[in-house]
């Protein structure tokens, strides 16, 4: 009773292998008709944008025509595996592991299966061999393993990769010179050579145009814009007056330490007076509170605030 299910299966899968890989031989020859005359469409219409001078869209459409050209180059080899395995059916059926010597057209029809959604027969055919010779198999011809036996250039053509510009230009000046259309490719030449580092140089010069505003807003310009103008030429008066005063006094201390703590340039350019009175004691320790109070300030344009008005009630208080 084994013997005879064996047989029966044996027979149903040569039955439907066969079947499928005849429908499939059938409906390659018409649709290569029907894309091959897309294809004479695609390049006479190439022909009149080169000889309009529209070579930014020959450039662009010649993309579609080097797609069909790839589809119809996969759909000539797979018909020619599917003839193999037609001839080699008997073999399949007897033989449980996948013949040596089909292995590459049978995972080469498994590996376009998945990518030639016109041929929906493909995909019964999977499910056979699937069926026959296990799913690790059938995977490892979909994600192309190393030993999955695909053909290199099936692969190559049902690629979703885009083509190189020297791919397309080959094709441009075959269109060319079948149609004897006079064309200069040196335009096309130069924009297929063109690295991508050429096409960023206008966006790297714009970086740096919207950072520029961003180093302007630091703590410390923003303090200085912040400053009222009132209070900024009050301290400056106080500064000038601290010249006439002496330096040992309190007054003329506490006054030298709001001008420096509010005004950095302060401490950059002393007078001969002010060169005396920071060698005094009171003096030096005014000296070190501004620059603590300079430091304050960059951090944070609040905290030079609130320093400029400790200085402010300070010298209303003396």
């Amino acid at each position: 009773m084994s013997s005879l299910n064996s047989l029966f299966n044996r027979s149903t899968f040569g039955t439907k292998c066969k079947t499928c890989l005849n429908l499939v031989i059938s409906r390659i020859k018409l649709l290569r008709n029907r894309r091959e005359l897309q294809l004479i469409n695609m390049r006479k219409e190439m022909v009149q944008y080169l000889q309009t001078g529209q070579e930014s869209i020959a450039r662009i459409r010649v993309e579609h025509i080097i797609r069909e050209q790839n589809i119809l180059a996969a759909y000539e080899i797979v018909e020619l595996f599917c003839e193999f395995v037609l001839a080699r059916v008997p073999i399949v059926e007897v033989q449980k592991e996948c013949p040596i010597e089909l292995r590459e057209a049978i995972s080469s029809i498994i590996f376009a299966s998945g990518r030639c959604s016109d041929l929906p027969e493909l995909m019964h055919l999977r499910n056979l061999f699937t069926t026959k010779y296990g799913k690790e198999f059938v995977a490892g011809a979909m994600e192309l393993r190393p030993d999955s036996g695909v053909n290199r250039t099936i692969i190559e053509k049902l690629s979703v990769k885009a083509p190189s510009g020297e791919s397309k230009l080959k094709v441009l000046k075959a269109i060319a010179r079948e149609y004897n259309v006079e064309w200069d490719s040196s335009n096309t030449e130069a924009e297929f050579n063109k690295k991508y580092e050429d096409l960023l140089d206008g966006s790297t010069s714009s970086v740096h145009q919207v950072q520029a505003p961003v180093i302007e807003s630091s703590p410390v310009a923003s303090a200085s814009r912040d400053k009222p103008s009132a209070l900024i030429s009050s301290v400056e008066d106080a500064g000038k007056h601290q010249v006439r005063e002496s330096p040992s006094s309190p007054a003329g201390g506490a006054r030298t330490y709001a001008a420096t703590k509010t005004n950095p340039a302060a401490q950059e350019h002393y007078s001969p007076t002010e060169e005396i009175s920071r060698s005094s004691p009171s003096s030096s320790d005014a000296l070190e509170k501004a620059r603590a109070a300079i430091a304050a300030a960059t951090r944070a344009s609040a905290a030079a605030r609130a320093a400029a008005e400790l200085a402010k009630v300070k010298i209303t208080s003396q």
